[in-house]
C-alpha cells in the first residue's frame, strides 16, 4: 500500500466519525429528552477538551517522538470510554463519558497532521489531496446516516458510532512507525519566540473568533433545519453538501497557496464565511440561499484550515509542529468552539436559533478585522509558500 493511501484512510475513518457524531448528536440527546442549554453544554465538550488534550498529547509527541503510538493509544481509549454511553447514565455521568472519549480522541488529529507534513517533506502542498479522504468519510457517514433515520431512530445512534470507532484504530496499524524527531533546528528561539511574534497573536485570535462563529453550526444546525421544516434526509445532505464544497476546494487548493498569499486566502475566507452565518440566520427557508450558504463551507472550513496548517508548518520548527498544532487546535477549535457552543446555547434560549447565528456573523466580522490588521506580511516573514 503506498504512503498516500496509508496517510488517507485515517483522514477517511477520523471524519466519517465527525459526520456521524456532530450532525446527529444533537438531534440524539434532543430525543433523550435534554433541554437545549444541556446540549450546548454536553456538545461544548467535544471542543472543551481540545484546550488541554492537544497540548499534553503534542507535548508528549514532540518529547518522545513516539507520535504514532500515541494516536493508537488515543484510538483505542476513545472507544473504550464512549461505550459508557451504552449505560445511559445520565447528564453529569453523559458528561463524564464525553470528557474522558474526548480527551483521547482530540489527541489523534493534531499528532496525525505532525506525522502527514512530516513524511511529505517538501511536497507538503499534496496535503490537501491526502486530506480530502477525510472529507469523504465526513460525506458518506452524514448522508448514509440521513437516509437510515428516516426509517430508524436516531437513538441507534450511539451503536452506528461503535464500527467508526474500530476503523479509526485499525487505520492507526498501517502508518507505520515513528520517523526521528530533530532535537535542534532552524527555529531555535522555542515555542514562546515563536507565539510572541504579531502575526502569530492575529493568527490564533482570528481563528479563535471563528470557531466562536462555528457554535452554533455544530451544536443547532441540524435542530435549526429541523424547526425550519427539512427532514432528515435533507438535514444530512445539507450538511453533506457543504463537505462537498470542501473536498473540491482541497483539490485545488495546493494552486491557490502557490498564487495567493495566507493573507489573502484568510481574508477571501473570513468575508464568505460572514456571508454565510447572515444567509443561515435570516434566510433558511429558502432553499437556493441555504446551498449558497453551504457551498461556503469550502471557505469558513476548507480554505481556513488548509491556510492554517501552512501557516503552523512555516512558522513553528521542527521540534516544535506538534505543539504548534495543538495550540492551533487547542485555541481554536478548543476554547473557541467551547465558548462558542456555549454562546449558542444562550442565543438559543434567549430568542431562537436564528439569534445563534446573528451572534456567529458578528463574532467572524470581529475576526475579519483582527486578520486584516494583524496578518499584514512583513519582510522577514513568510506568508505564502
Amino acid at each position: 500500500m503506498s504512503m498516500y493511501w496509508r496517510l488517507s484512510n485515517l483522514y477517511f475513518w477520523f471524519f466519517a466519525l465527525i459526520g456521524a457524531l456532530v450532525p446527529y448528536w444533537s438531534l440524539y440527546l434532543e430525543g433523550q429528552g435534554f433541554t437545549y442549554f444541556q446540549i450546548a453544554m454536553l456538545m461544548a465538550t467535544i471542543q472543551f477538551t481540545k484546550i488541554i488534550a492537544p497540548n499534553v498529547w503534542g507535548w508528549l509527541g514532540d518529547h518522545t517522538g513516539s507520535r504514532v503510538r500515541l494516536v493508537r493509544i488515543g484510538a483505542l481509549g476513545a472507544g473504550m470510554i464512549f461505550a459508557g454511553v451504552f449505560a445511559h447514565p445520565g447528564f453529569a455521568g453523559l458528561m463524564l463519558v464525553m470528557l474522558g472519549f474526548t480527551f483521547f480522541w482530540n489527541a489523534i488529529l493534531p499528532l496525525y497532521e505532525t506525522i502527514t507534513l512530516t513524511r511529505l517533506q517538501a511536497d507538503r502542498a499534496r496535503y490537501g489531496r491526502i486530506r480530502l479522504w477525510g472529507s469523504i468519510g465526513f460525506i458518506l457517514s452524514v448522508t448514509a446516516l440521513g437516509a437510515l433515520f428516516e426509517h430508524l431512530s436516531v437513538r441507534y445512534l450511539p451503536w452506528l458510532l461503535m464500527p467508526l470507532f474500530c476503523g479509526i484504530f485499525l487505520s492507526t496499524l498501517l502508518i507505520g512507525g515513528d520517523a526521528p524527531v530533530p532535537r535542534k533546528g532552524e527555529h531555535a528561539g522555542g515555542l514562546l519566540a515563536r507565539i510572541r511574534q504579531m502575526p502569530v497573536w492575529a493568527f490564533l485570535v482570528t481563528n479563535i473568533l471563528l470557531q466562536v462563529s462555528h457554535g452554533s453550526y455544530y451544536t443547532f444546525f441540524s435542530i435549526h433545519l429541523a424547526q425550519q421544516g427539512y427532514s432528515r434526509l435533507a438535514v444530512g445532505l445539507l450538511w453533506a453538501l457543504g463537505v462537498i464544497a470542501e473536498v473540491v476546494l482541497f483539490l485545488v487548493m495546493h494552486r491557490l497557496l502557490h498564487r495567493f498569499s495566507l493573507r489573502h486566502i484568510a481574508l477571501a475566507a473570513l468575508s464568505l464565511t460572514t456571508l454565510r452565518w447572515c444567509l443561515i440566520a435570516g434566510w433558511s427557508d429558502v432553499l437556493g440561499l441555504l446551498i449558497l450558504a453551504q457551498l461556503m463551507h469550502a471557505a469558513s472550513y476548507g480554505a481556513m484550515h488548509a491556510m492554517s496548517i501552512q501557516f503552523i508548518h512555516l512558522h513553528f520548527g521542527p521540534t516544535h509542529q506538534a505543539r504548534g498544532q495543538a495550540l492551533y487546535g487547542g485555541l481554536s477549535f478548543g476554547a473557541g468552539g467551547a465558548i462558542g457552543a456555549w454562546m449558542a446555547g444562550v442565543l438559543v434560549d434567549w430568542h431562537g436559533t436564528s439569534a445563534a447565528f446573528w451572534g456567529s456573523a458578528v463574532a467572524i466580522g470581529l475576526g475579519l478585522m483582527v486578520a486584516y490588521i494583524g496578518l499584514r506580511p512583513r519582510p522577514e516573514l513568510a506568508f505564502a509558500n
